[in-house]
């Protein structure tokens, strides 16, 4: 897999998460809805992984690469980690930084990128990149400097889109453009720059991280009553926050349109 051509990383909208204002944390905007309805499934899933290789969470040196509002970091210092953010909006961080001083959380956060991380080698036991892959400019760029930065028996615990005919129909043509349902900002993701499992997979190996599972995403209602609730977000009659408490990410055997997964150096 290449570095993606200037001209499709130019349609991705990431200046979204240089917006002012508190729009991570602000429960009627759309970004909370990684809070409530996506960072449960994470969570638990890193918790699952992280307890066959993890005794004491207060050695641990924990990074995540594209914090953002530090949404998931926070759960992250909940386990007991030393967690450091990076990510490269400002706006963004100076949002994580208050929060997590409002919360009395002790996290760490820089601004940097997943292609040049500025940290020595061999200084992480667990980096997580969730929801960011799919975002970056130069992937294999991205999947080596986490190689370089953990230590030998570190983990990698990631999300991202496969790139199917099932995840442009819902994460690109329903979330985004069709407007009888979207709820997200237009070019929020691009789905060429979605990853397909075997793609990761072979840059996991080309950089000695020995892949060890994907596990899908999926609503636990049917889709059928999943559109029922992205028309009244769309169309007003439920909040973000309301729409956000209607139902969960939950495991799926089918990767087709979102997984998780981990890595081991």
């Amino acid at each position: 897999m290449k570095k993606v051509s200037e001209e499709i990383y130019n349609r991705i909208n990431n200046e979204i998460y240089n917006l002012e204002g508190d729009r991570w944390w602000h429960q009627d905007f759309s970004l909370n809805l990684i809070r409530t309805f996506i960072n449960p499934f994470r969570v638990d899933y890193a918790k699952k992984v992280l307890t066959q290789f993890i005794m004491n969470p207060e050695k641990i040196n924990a990074l995540e690469i594209g914090c953002g509002g530090g949404i998931l970091s926070e759960e992250i210092a909940r386990m007991g980690f030393n967690i450091t953010g990076i990510d490269p909006s400002e706006q963004s961080l100076n949002i994580a930084i208050k929060h997590a001083a409002d919360n009395k959380l002790n996290i760490k956060y820089e601004k940097g990128t997943g292609e040049k991380l500025q940290f020595q080698n061999n200084t992480f036991d667990v980096v997580f990149c969730c929801d960011v892959l799919e975002h970056v400019r130069d992937l294999p760029e991205v999947i080596s400097e986490i190689s370089r930065v953990l230590k030998n028996g570190g983990i990698f615990i990631y999300d991202t889109f496969n790139r199917t005919y099932f995840s442009k129909i819902s994460a690109i043509k329903i979330l985004q453009e069709w407007k009888r349902w979207a709820i997200m900002p237009p070019h929020l993701h691009v789905w060429e720059m979605f990853i397909k499992p075997d793609e990761i997979r072979s840059l996991l190996k080309e950089n000695q991280l020995t892949w060890k599972e994907h596990r899908g995403m999926k609503p636990n209602i049917s889709y059928l009553k999943m559109l029922r609730y992205l028309h009244k977000r769309a169309i007003g009659e439920l909040t973000y926050e309301e729409f956000g408490k209607k139902f969960l990410m939950t495991e799926s055997m089918s990767t087709q349109i979102m997984y998780m997964g981990y890595a081991v150096k």
